[in-house]
């Protein structure tokens, strides 16, 4: 069934409190799907962010994000005082994340909250601890020790905690027992209110599809906690760090820095971390977008030290055995690869044999930047495919027209019959709709025909990244109207409860 749906991340819904959260604006932007005839929301990954507020370098692939944890809520059910929270600055520009301010401001109020909490713990979060402890414990501990040295890097830690220690973790959380039980009430609020909202979503029609990045960041408990996962040296400091080559729109590659993994290990164990990774991945999303598929095929490996990406290599992944294991243990998943980038006939023979739909991206198809245009025109594209104009790492639709060359600027004008510089965002969105995809998705930046200042990211620069969300009203019953419209035109609107009644009615009476 054709399927359209809006890319907008939970910190980018409007808030009072300097930052989307998975409170009041999150339902009303379900509401807005739903009458808008939308049936998928996507989200970056949900995870605690780190070192540059980036969503794809948490402290953990496991856990939520405790800045997403709406403080009303917590109010509502008696965790906080309004004066606790409601009177404080929380940002300058309405429109921008301030996350300096996240970070000094909303953890003193979230520890008010999980004190009070924790005087009479409810059984749900027995239950929640039990459940997760897998992951919980340790994640729990190692913020607390992270707490303990003022914030360092795991790698900067004084002995013995610098190395993990599973006859120590005892004796560690004892020691630090309420930090961890403060960090671990984070998490039983994040995924309560999350389930709460995800059902809610589901129950109007709308799945809400999720990003797991390919890698972990150095930082992590993951990398901290499992250093056998990774290509580490003696030390316990990475041999290889991550990347990509340099290419038309980088001359130094991209330097990612997260610890490659020691793939001959994940296989010697059944890729047993990696079916727990996409087994909780898939409880908490209902669709799941892989970024960086190809680097499951091969993926490009630089020397740990090194300043520029352009000195590594390109290494061979664990390829289908991976997803033949999951598969194997977890059943069928509903995944999306993200299969952008340098593509090699082994990498799309990958995605053939997962079954996975790929991904379209339109704004490389018109990109002199990019070498392989044409398949991302929209006549090329198979059903089995997830359709973007642009996604979280492009620039927004009229930022892109504006920094294009003439040449790029005119085929794509002729191509899409779009003369009008007012209307190119809506020109692009509908070339996308109405293409074979059997999912599209549009960026919410775009339904509103916002420049590059409002992008999401740009891969490669430093700061300014992540920070852009709505302002409140700022989506409109004109967009609204509009984006319905073009959605209905080209077949993606949900299939009516009316209709499947008449369709049933008239099966009875045949």
């Amino acid at each position: 069934m054709r399927k359209n749906g809006v890319l907008l991340h939970i910190t980018s819904l409007p808030s009072k409190y300097g930052i989307g959260t998975l409170g009041k604006e999150a339902y009303a932007f379900v509401d807005f799907l739903k009458r808008a005839d939308q049936q998928i929301w996507q989200v970056l990954p949900v995870c605690p962010t780190g070192y540059g507020d980036s969503p794809y370098a948490s402290y953990s692939t496991f856990a939520g994000n405790p800045y997403l944890i709406d403080l009303e809520t917590l109010e509502e059910e008696g965790l906080l005082k309004p004066e606790e929270y409601q009177n404080l600055t929380w940002y300058e520009q309405e429109d921008q994340v301030d996350f300096g301010k996240m970070y000094t401001q909303r953890y003193p109020i979230l520890e008010k909250a999980s004190s009070r909490f924790l005087q009479n713990p409810t059984p749900d979060y027995v239950e929640f601890c039990k459940g997760h402890a897998s992951w919980l414990d340790d994640y729990a501990l190692f913020m607390a020790l992270k707490d303990l040295h003022q914030g360092k890097p795991w790698l900067e830690w004084e002995t013995p905690y610098r190395k993990y220690d599973a006859k120590a973790v005892q004796a560690w959380t004892q020691d630090n027992q309420a930090r961890v039980d403060y960090y671990k009430s984070l998490q039983y609020f994040f995924f309560t209110q999350w389930e709460k909202l995800r059902q809610y979503a589901n129950k109007n029609g709308i799945s809400i599809l999720g990003d797991l990045p390919i890698y972990v960041a150095l930082d992590s408990v993951d990398a901290w906690s499992h250093p056998e996962l990774f290509m580490f040296d003696e030390d316990g400091k990475p041999s290889l760090v991550a990347g990509c080559p340099p290419d038309g729109f980088s001359e130094d590659g991209q330097l990612w820095g997260n610890p490659i993994y020691n793939w001959e290990y994940h296989k010697e164990t059944g890729y047993a971390w990696w079916i727990n990774r996409i087994d909780h991945a898939t409880k908490v999303m209902d669709i799941l977008r892989i970024d960086h598929f190809r680097g499951f095929d091969s993926y490009y490996a630089i020397p740990a030290g090194a300043t520029t990406a352009k000195v590594g290599e390109w290494l061979q992944g664990p390829g289908i055995d991976l997803f033949k294991a999951i598969e194997a243990k977890l059943g069928k998943k509903e995944i999306i690869a993200e299969d952008l980038g340098y593509l090699t006939d082994s990498v799309k023979q990958l995605l053939a044999d997962s079954g996975f739909p790929g991904m379209k991206v339109l704004e490389f198809a018109f990109d002199s930047r990019d070498g392989s245009g044409a398949e991302y025109l929209p006549y090329n594209y198979p059903k089995n495919c997830v359709a973007y104009a642009g996604t979280h790492d492009n620039d927004t639709i009229q930022g892109w027209f504006q920094m294009i060359n003439d040449g790029d600027r005119k085929y794509a004008q002729d191509f899409m019959d779009a003369y009008n510089p007012g209307e190119y965002h809506w020109e692009m969105m509908r070339t996308v709709i109405a293409s074979p995809a059997d999912t599209t998705i549009v960026q919410a930046q775009d339904l509103l025909g916002l420049d590059s200042s409002s992008r999401m990211n740009t891969p490669g620069k430093m700061g300014g990244n992540w920070t852009w969300r709505l302002k409140p009203g700022q989506i409109n019953a004109d967009v609204e109207g509009t984006l319905k419209w073009v959605t209905d035109l080209y077949g993606r609107a949900p299939m009516k409860k009316k209709v499947v009644e008449d369709e049933k009615e008239t099966e009875e009476k045949e």
